[in-house]
């Protein structure tokens, strides 16, 4: 059984860097996920707008999917992407749309258009990010949190992260993080030197925020390198503000189902027994 702490936690980005599995292994790979025991922790598969095209022959013979959709270029892009997503056997879940350089909140919905489907906004790094976390509340869309990718300077650092974060549960508003949470807690990868954030550090940060505490206090859980501690402390978070945290922290993404669910399970969050269906 998931913990409810990890319910649909895990978006799965395996075409994506580092993991750059191809459509055609991803794909079968997804289905194969979502009906393993542990698919409760499981969410959508996330693809590209620009894979949509190629995505046709491999969902047509299948059941229907769960998918979010990425459009980096934009609203533009975005919008194009759920045209395209509509002749496929899919269900769009998300669509996760990036704010080009310079744009500002009004331009981008006014490209957008109107969208049925859940919109991920990510939010920019630079000073347009309060008017941007505004505009989206007051949508009822949903932020987006780049938590890092292929270069240093895409990791956030902790103080910014922890801003980010209590900016957007201050405002209401849900949010997901991709890139970078290779693992549970904070970390630095030994290949690359980057320093790398934590899912569960995310996901106390957030519980701090819902109680109000100062961003200096996220920030110090966000940088936490005590992985039995995090363990702990989330174990210990109660249904209540598991329920709440999660209600803030949808999910993020991740280019491997199986290394989370591994490192989950060896800190005693998850039973073994699901740790032993993918090992």
């Amino acid at each position: 059984m998931i913990p409810a702490f990890a319910l649909g936690l895990c978006d799965d980005a395996a075409v994506f860097p580092p993991g750059l599995a191809p459509l055609a292994d991803a794909v079968p790979a997804h289905r194969a996920h979502r009906a393993a025991p542990y698919a409760g922790l499981v969410g959508p598969l996330v693809l590209p707008a620009t894979a949509l095209d190629e995505a046709y022959p491999l969902l047509r013979d299948g059941e229907p999917l769960d998918v979010s959709i990425t459009a980096p270029a934009g609203p533009c892009q975005a919008a194009k992407a759920l045209l395209a997503a509509a002749d496929l056997p899919v269900t769009v879940r998300g669509l996760e749309v990036a704010v080009p350089p310079g744009m500002r909140p009004d331009e981008f919905f006014r490209l957008l258009g109107p969208v049925t489907a859940p919109v991920y906004v990510e939010i920019p790094r630079d000073d347009r990010r309060p008017a941007m976390i505004a505009a989206v509340a007051a949508r009822r869309h949903r932020a987006k949190f780049r938590t890092g990718g292929v270069k240093a300077h895409l990791y956030p650092s902790p103080d910014e992260l922890a801003a980010g974060i209590t900016s957007v549960v201050d405002a209401r508003l849900p949010f997901k993080a991709t890139a970078g949470l290779h693992h549970p807690v904070r970390n630095t990868d030994p290949e690359t030197g980057f320093h790398q954030h934590g899912f569960l550090n995310l996901l106390l940060a957030t519980d701090a925020a819902l109680r109000a505490r100062p961003v200096a206090e996220l920030a110090a859980i966000l940088a936490d390198r005590d992985a039995p501690s995090i363990a702990s402390r989330v174990a210990s978070l109660g249904e209540a503000r598991t329920i709440a945290a999660r209600g803030r922290f949808l999910s993020f993404g991740t280019c491997s189902i199986t290394d989370p669910l591994n490192e989950l399970a060896d800190l005693g969050l998850l039973a073994s027994a699901l740790q032993e269906t993918t090992r």
